[in-house]
């Protein structure tokens, strides 16, 4: 029997038709793209950064190579003495370019706090961080963390807290760089304590970086004593959130975080109209550094796309 060439060509079309919608039958659906960035926080390694097997300046090779992971979160502890060191800097720059990782953000522990009531106390504290600054912006961060404790009561560290970081947040301001404020122990702990804080100073370049595991306020040789509802406080500081801290420390054997339903408090930060950055900060010791790292990304990716 003859066929002519158009009979010939509307039957391959089909018959490619159907293969294409037989093959489509059984293929995996698309993965749902997220709506957070994920960085990686150096202290997730601290333990092997303070057993010298990894250094500061192996950091963004590793976040990119061992995790896949292309945005880092430096701690200044790994780094102290190297703020001005114009040499160290590029070096790490380079590191980060080289292997085509984004710095994201420097946390600056031991520097002071920025809500001691003494005023030259807390100036000294305010100008300890000056250089952390300029070093975030040498590197291409677009931020540092600080510390807004002190010692008073809640009502005299606020008030102290407001002045310290509004001081410091005008002078991040020209050079582009945000200050942020993580509940780290203590006040700050107290969501409603520091979004209070916040509304004060009003600056554009201030904000908080919610941490979904450190809400304890007291604690004591056996644990914590007070703590603050994680979700609550987190939906407290979300409006001026610009990164949140994914904190973990340990995982049931469905993958998912025992401490802390991200479920839960990933819907109360997608209901902010948050966009940004999460970084993973692992610190928990049944799983190794390397293995909890990789956890609660699998966490974050798998639970993400779901609320």
């Amino acid at each position: 029997m003859d066929f002519s060439r158009r009979d010939f060509l509307k039957k391959a079309g089909a018959t490619a038709l159907a293969a294409s919608a037989f093959t489509d039958l059984f293929a995996e659906p698309a993965a749902k793209k997220l709506w957070f960035d994920i960085s990686l926080a150096e202290w997730s390694l601290h333990k092997e950064l303070f057993a010298k097997k990894i250094t500061n300046l192996d950091f963004p090779e590793l976040a990119k190579k061992e995790f896949g992971i292309s945005i880092v979160e430096y701690v200044n502890q790994f780094f102290k003495d190297k703020a001005e060191d114009k040499t160290y800097l590029a070096e790490l720059l380079k590191r980060a370019k080289d292997n085509g990782v984004t710095n994201h953000l420097i946390m600056i522990d031991g520097e002071g706090g920025l809500g001691e009531l003494d005023a030259a106390v807390r100036n000294k504290a305010v100008e300890n961080h000056y250089k952390w600054v300029e070093a975030a912006k040498y590197l291409g961060c677009k931020t540092i963390r600080v510390n807004a404790f002190g010692k008073g009561s809640d009502e005299e560290i606020a008030k102290a807290a407001v002045e310290g970081l509004s001081k410091l947040g005008e002078f991040a301001s020209k050079t582009g760089i945000n200050v942020i404020v993580e509940n780290h122990g203590g006040s700050s702990s107290n969501g409603k304590w520091l979004s209070g804080v916040m509304k004060q100073v009003n600056m554009k370049n201030v904000g908080t970086l919610p941490d979904f595991g450190n809400f304890c306020i007291k604690r004591s040789s056996t644990g914590c004593e007070e703590s603050y509802d994680r979700y609550l406080g987190t939906q407290e500081l979300m409006p001026f959130a610009k990164g949140v801290s994914a904190k973990t420390y340990d995982f049931d054997e469905k993958g998912n975080c025992i401490e802390t339903d991200y479920a839960k408090i990933l819907k109360v930060v997608k209901a902010s109209g948050f966009k940004g950055i999460a970084g993973i900060e692992y610190e928990g010791s049944k799983l190794s550094e390397y293995d909890g790292i990789k956890a609660t990304k699998a966490l974050l990716e798998r639970v993400g796309p779901t609320v």
